[in-house]
C-alpha cells in the first residue's frame, strides 16, 4: 500500500535563511511501493555519497623523475548511504518500491529482482533563490515549495541516481535504544540532473574552447598545461 504522508512524522518544519546549504533543506524522494511517482522519504537519518576512481600516472624512461601526464581511469560506481528509522508500515524497501514488510516478501537482498531510482533535491533558502534570480539563473524549482499563495519561488539542485541496488542492508533492536535504525548502502548505475544535455561533449567547465561559444571562445581556469605550454619553461 501507498506511503501515507498525510501523518505527523511528515510534517514540516521552517529553516534558517542562510547560504550556507543545511541537512534540514535536503530532501530524499524514492518511488514508495503503490504509489504513482517520487515521494519524499521521511526519517530520513543519513543520505550521502561515495565516489572514486584511479588516476594513472605516465612516466616515458630516459626522462627523470617526471611524470608526464595524469589519465584518469574509469569511474567506480557511485555508493550511496541511505538511512532511516524504520517505521511498522514504512520500512527501507518499502520506500524505494519494493513490496516488503506489510507489502510482501521482500525480506533480504536476494529478493529483489529490479534496480529503482532516488531523487535528491537540495533545496535553496529563500535568500540563495532570490540571489540566483538576481544572476539571471534558473534552477528547477523544489517540488511542494509554494502551497502558500504568498510563499517565493525557491529553487533546488535537483539530482538523480538511476538504476540502484541496494549492496548492504542492515539494522538491530537493542535493549539501551528505542528507536531502531536501518541502515542501507545503495550502488548507483548512473547520475543525472534531470534537464542537461547528456553525452560525450557536456559543458562541464574548464574546457579550451567553450561548448557553448565554439572554437576560438577559450573557457577560463584551464590548466595551463592545455594552453600550449606549463608554468614550467622547458630546457
Amino acid at each position: 500500500m501507498p506511503v501515507d504522508t498525510a501523518n505527523y512524522i511528515y510534517r514540516s518544519g521552517t529553516t534558517p535563511n542562510t547560504r550556507s546549504a543545511v541537512s534540514q533543506k535536503n530532501k530524499v524522494f524514492g518511488y514508495g511501493v503503490g504509489g504513482a511517482g517520487f515521494t519524499q522519504i521521511g526519517a530520513v537519518s543519513e543520505f550521502g555519497w561515495d565516489e572514486c576512481r584511479t588516476i594513472d600516472p605516465v612516466r616515458g624512461v630516459g626522462y627523470g623523475d617526471q611524470v608526464a601526464e595524469l589519465v584518469p581511469s574509469v569511474t567506480e560506481p557511485m555508493t550511496l548511504t541511505l538511512n532511516k528509522t524504520l517505521m511498522y508500515a514504512a520500512n527501507l524497501f518499502q520506500v524505494v518500491g519494493y513490496k516488503g514488510g506489510v507489502d510482501g516478501l521482500m525480506r533480504s537482498l536476494r529478493h529483489a529482482r529490479w534496480p529503482f531510482d532516488i531523487k535528491q533535491e537540495l533545496v535553496f533558502s529563500e535568500l540563495a533563490s532570490l540571489e540566483e534570480a538576481a544572476k539571471g539563473l534558473a534552477p528547477q524549482l523544489a517540488d511542494g515549495e509554494m502551497k502558500p499563495l504568498q510563499a517565493p519561488k525557491v529553487n533546488a539542485l535537483f539530482t538523480y541516481y538511476e538504476g540502484c541496488w541496494f549492496n548492504s542492508w542492515s539494522g538491530s533492536f537493542t535493549q539501551d535504544a528505542a528507536i531502531v535504525a536501518e541502515n542501507g548502502s545503495v550502488t548507483v548505475t548512473d547520475i543525472l540532473d534531470g534537464i542537461s544535455q547528456y553525452g560525450e561533449y557536456i559543458d562541464t567547465g574548464l574546457a579550451i574552447a567553450s561548448a557553448l561559444g565554439g572554437a576560438g571562445s577559450y573557457g577560463k581556469g584551464y590548466s595551463l598545461r592545455f594552453a600550449g605550454g606549463s608554468n614550467a619553461p622547458t630546457v
